[in-house]
């Protein structure tokens, strides 16, 4: 539940729409509810802004349906990450007939996403850039869960350093966002061209993309931590979905 939704609901109750037993029911699962594996945060985007989300690496399929569901009940968006079809398939299992079809699995960002509120709360557009189509799945990541958090997105895929005349051509995407995702493995150049391009704050994602002296990823990272540009900050290797949350934030300022 979070702020909009907690306010319509003490309006109805004022205007008589919705009864006090009624109400009760809705809040009785703040601060949160226990399934007995899980503790579902369901006040997080009333204390936060921002929803708990579904982790689904290392969890099962029966574990992730049951959160997802319990997570659909209380009425918001609800989004799982690192999820396979497996997760997917069990999740669509636990939904009632109605709300079932409406659930999205997106193969390569591997969530699975469920709109149950359409309000749009950023204020202008995330763009998120990725270096090479082998960094898509980490930059769709963050595309998807950017747009179920209520921001306008624009993805920008395959412009990496090798061939800078690509991200040039984007220019005028890249000078009209207001918050870049960046994404880029190999030795993570790209978001610091980027950042000394724009104006807005950039945040970079090492991806874990990249031959032996990468280190899955490492080399990447410690070179946008070393970038020249002061608008750049870093995320953990390959966090599409923090990188996201923290665009999200900003957008909304």
């Amino acid at each position: 539940m979070d702020r909009a939704q907690l306010e319509s609901l003490l309006k109805d109750v004022k205007d008589g729409r919705t009864g006090v037993d009624q109400a009760l029911d809705r809040l009785r699962n703040l601060p949160f509810e226990d399934v007995g594996f899980a503790k579902l945060d369901h006040h997080r985007a009333l204390r936060t802004g921002m929803p708990e989300v579904i982790f689904s690496s290392g969890k099962t399929e029966a574990q992730v349906a049951k959160i997802f569901a319990r997570m659909t009940a209380s009425g918001g968006n609800v989004l799982a990450t690192r999820a396979t079809r497996g997760h997917f398939e069990a999740v669509q299992a636990a939904l009632s007939a109605d709300i079932a079809p409406r659930v999205e699995f997106h193969e390569t960002a591997r969530c699975i996403t469920l709109a149950q509120t359409a309000a749009m709360l950023g204020k202008g557009t995330i763009a998120v850039v990725c270096a090479g189509t082998s960094d898509l799945p980490v930059a769709e990541e963050a595309a998807v869960t950017a747009r179920i958090m209520g921001n306008t997105v624009e993805l920008i895929a395959d412009v990496g350093v090798a061939g800078i005349h690509r991200l040039l051509a984007q220019r005028e995407s890249l000078y009209s966002a207001r918050v870049l995702i960046v994404c880029a493995g190999m030795e993570g150049a790209l978001p610091t061209v980027v950042g000394g391009l724009v104006h807005a704050p950039v945040i970079a994602v090492p991806t874990s993309v990249g031959y032996g002296a990468s280190f899955g990823g490492v080399a990447a990272l410690l070179g946008m931590l070393n970038s020249c540009s002061p608008n750049v900050s870093v995320v953990n290797i390959d966090n599409g979905f923090g990188a996201a949350s923290i665009a999200t934030l900003i957008n909304r300022l």
